[in-house]
């Protein structure tokens, strides 16, 4: 029996690292295209260079008229305000949803996963409006403000479904003890939430990291530009002429986003899988 299956999981195995491969390949000739020349780039569909152009990542970092420093910048700033809004909104709203009893709790938690089928291009135009008359745009706050009133759907029901599993016995015990409603959430909920709050704060990294239609939206000044706008002005500047600098500034783009994975995977997974989404 063990023999017949070794040849079959052997082909599985080469089957799934040839699938691996395939999906690799643009993300491989994207690395291998900023050390390339440009006058090669799109010459050669190949992965092997040939002549070593380090330079394009000195060249592409002060391309715009920001060293790309900023625009890296610019981008934590918007990840770190989105982050700690979600944080602290998202994680107060499903405590009120699995273990507060308020008139109406059933509709707006319908209207809340509701919500989360909204396209983005549904509310987009009144939001600007809104924005637009309070003074924001071209500011960071349309990006981070939202964040602050629990506007991402998605990580309320998330620990909504974590704290529906804890068990409601230590509620009645840190009652017993003294506790009130913020005691409570403060003292036994929140760190017991450690993998949904990972989850929220990886997703939401990788997320606002990659947004960049509602940056290209409200971010109008280049000095205001975050790192998804700013390599489309990029290509604007540059024009064809320098590909293999913009290669490397996408590739400069994309560590943040692999650190992230990387170093919050075990948490990632772990929240996921305790939260029962599958």
């Amino acid at each position: 029996m063990r023999t017949d299956l070794r040849p079959r999981t052997l082909l599985i195995h080469l089957a799934l690292i040839a699938t691996a491969l395939v999906m690799l390949y643009p993300l491989i000739w994207m690395i291998v295209s900023s050390l390339r020349p440009g006058n090669e780039i799109f010459r050669d569909p190949g992965l092997l260079v040939k002549d070593l152009r380090i330079e394009n990542y000195r060249a592409g970092w002060n391309a715009l008229t920001e060293p790309f420093t900023r625009y890296l910048l610019n981008s934590a700033v918007v990840v770190l305000g989105s982050i700690l809004g979600n944080l602290v909104s998202c994680s107060m709203a499903a405590y009120a949803f699995a273990r507060l009893e308020f008139a109406g709790k059933k509709m707006w938690f319908a209207i809340m996963l509701l919500s989360i089928m909204l396209p983005i291009h549904v509310v987009i135009v009144p939001q600007y409006i809104l924005f637009s008359h309070a003074g924001w745009i071209n500011t960071f706050l349309p990006l981070i403000v939202p964040k602050l009133l629990a506007t991402d759907a998605f990580f309320v029901f998330l620990m909504v479904q974590f704290i529906r599993g804890i068990p409601r016995e230590l509620d009645e015990a840190a009652t017993i003890d003294g506790c009130g409603r913020a005691g409570i959430f403060l003292r036994v909920i929140l760190p017991l939430m450690v993998p949904a709050l990972a989850t929220t704060t990886i997703f939401t990294f990788i997320w606002t990291w990659n947004d960049f239609f509602g940056q290209l939206i409200y971010l109008t000044d280049p000095h205001m530009y975050t790192v998804p706008v700013a390599l489309r002005s990029f290509v604007d500047a540059t024009s064809s002429s320098s590909w293999g600098s913009m290669f490397a500034m996408s590739v400069v783009s994309l560590v943040p986003v692999f650190l992230a994975f990387l170093l919050g995977q075990r948490f990632l997974v772990k929240g996921i899988a305790t939260t029962g989404i599958k």
